[in-house]
């Protein structure tokens, strides 16, 4: 068998995104590293990967960037800081230069870990104990970190791996000590680290900052932290995170894949990327050969099949030339219902999932556009609910926790028929997203509130125990 090939650096800032693997690298001292699967790549950057030094199992981060022995420095400073905290992270295998330029940092692999980000997404979303349960050894090290005068900036479940009845921290490049050695994090640095795991969450996840809170001090002596500010934290921090994901959502970065050219730009989620790449190609054959599900003056919508799965794909139609005129200059309505959908989903409210948005342009005007979905086979709201009785108790809890929801967020949906509305796997899931709006102000929410209450409660006669029964659990209109 021969040997995988000997990159540098910059081979490995060539192959982009997908170097192929197995491949091996050389240490400054001559040894030689082999990666056998990559886990993480940030393109001309950084490479992490699970592999082999001397027979030895690691896990192998290379920084392959020009210039790299900054961050190189900070992944080694920050490893030190966590060992010098007794703070549980994997033993440092090697930390060198590799041959020629670049640098690499060897760790110990826990082949029987995971991220605590999997154990929570496999965890059941309404059982608040069994998720705090799992959140708490994380609550208790960030404590530990914080008394120990340590901030991990870039805190998510994925940089605590679970494994053996132990907890590690990784990531030693995100870990800053902001005050002289030993010293505790002030209360608003605290405040604030504390926070930036919380705000990973969905709104819904808030109602138990106080337990988290209770968690977190419990498990020693460190800094204060209160609960009110705390709170604001929170919600200041996902605030910053929904709106550097949105901007993520049409740029090329890790979750997506973005195009551009004269006559078109497209937007697909990576992970979908080359199976829609045929539909994309044409997507107007692929709505000719699926199911049809509306072909209206302003849109069409129909119903396909992409490597075996059910998915959905919507053209925004232009009625005519003065039509066309009007929107050239706007963003879309495709774009507006992608953006739209990833925020729903990044708050926790449940709509198809947007998998890809394409375009039609000549330079900077903006013509036909497509969005491709997953399929929603629930039915609508307006089929599903008899005007004469008050809904069932599953149905009752979503439709208050949707409205409850989108009321937090001072988000309205501008169409809220019944038919919008679709019951599905004990939700409610929302779609046809292009009139949807989050609201700076409580004044400019309470007005199109007032709009979109007025809307759904249309769809029922004003007499049925159904129109009773919403007017009375509904946000109230002012």
């Amino acid at each position: 068998m021969s040997a995988a090939p000997l990159l540098d650096a910059a081979a490995l800032r060539a192959a982009g995104r997908a170097p192929a693997t197995p491949f091996r690298v050389q240490l400054a001292d001559g040894r030689i590293v082999q990666i056998e699967r990559l886990l993480r790549v940030l393109p001309g950057k950084r490479i992490v990967g699970a592999g082999t030094l001397e027979g030895e199992a690691a896990l192998v981060k290379l920084f392959i960037a020009p210039g790299s022995a900054r961050h190189w420095q900070r992944e080694m400073d920050g490893l030190a800081a966590l060992q010098g905290a007794a703070l549980p992270t994997p033993a440092v295998l090697a930390a060198a230069p590799l041959a020629g330029e670049g640098h690499a940092v060897l760790t110990a692999f826990l082949a029987d870990a995971e991220p605590l980000s999997a154990r929570w997404q496999r965890s059941a979303a309404d059982d608040a104990d069994a998720r705090l349960a799992l959140l708490a050894p994380a609550l208790a090290l960030l404590r530990r970190a914080h008394a120990a005068g340590l901030v991990q900036s870039d805190l998510h479940l994925g940089n605590f791996l679970a494994g053996g009845g132990q907890l590690w921290m990784i990531d030693g490049d995100a870990v800053e000590r902001p005050q002289a050695p030993g010293v505790p994090l002030s209360s608003a640095a605290a405040t604030a680290n504390l926070a930036l795991l919380l705000a990973q969450f969905t709104p819904q996840w808030d109602e138990q900052a106080a337990r988290c809170l209770h968690t977190y001090l419990a498990a020693g002596d460190g800094p204060a932290v209160a609960l009110p500010q705390l709170l604001h934290e929170i919600e200041r921090q996902r605030a910053a995170r929904l709106a550097d994901f949105l901007a993520k959502s049409g740029r090329e970065c890790t979750l997506f894949q973005v195009r551009r050219s004269a006559t078109r730009f497209s937007a697909v989620v990576r992970d979908e990327a080359d199976a829609l790449a045929p539909l994309l190609a044409d997507p107007d054959a692929a709505i000719a050969h699926g199911r049809l599900l509306k072909d209206g003056r302003t849109c069409t919508v129909a119903q396909v099949e992409v490597a075996g799965r059910a998915r959905v794909v919507k053209r925004y139609n232009l009625k005519h030339l003065g039509h066309a005129l009007s929107r050239c200059w706007r963003h879309t309505r495709a774009w507006q219902s992608w953006r739209e959908a990833h925020r729903l989903r990044f708050l926790g409210i449940a709509t198809p999932a947007p998998l890809a948005l394409l375009e039609a342009r000549l330079g900077p005007l903006r013509g036909r556009a497509w969005l491709v979905t997953e399929h929603c086979p629930g039915v609508d709201l307006l089929t599903h609910l008899d005007p004469q009785r008050a809904p069932p108790p599953a149905e009752a809890a979503a439709l208050r926790e949707l409205f409850a929801a989108l009321h937090r967020a001072r988000i309205n949906h501008g169409d809220l028929k019944a038919t919008n509305l679709l019951w599905h796997g004990g939700q409610v899931v929302v779609i046809d997203l292009d009139a949807m709006r989050q609201h700076a102000s409580a004044a400019s929410h309470a007005r199109a509130w007032a709009r979109d209450r007025a809307r759904l409660l249309r769809n029922w006669p004003q007499d049925s125990a159904l129109w009773h029964w919403l007017d009375t659990h509904l946000p109230p209109a002012p």
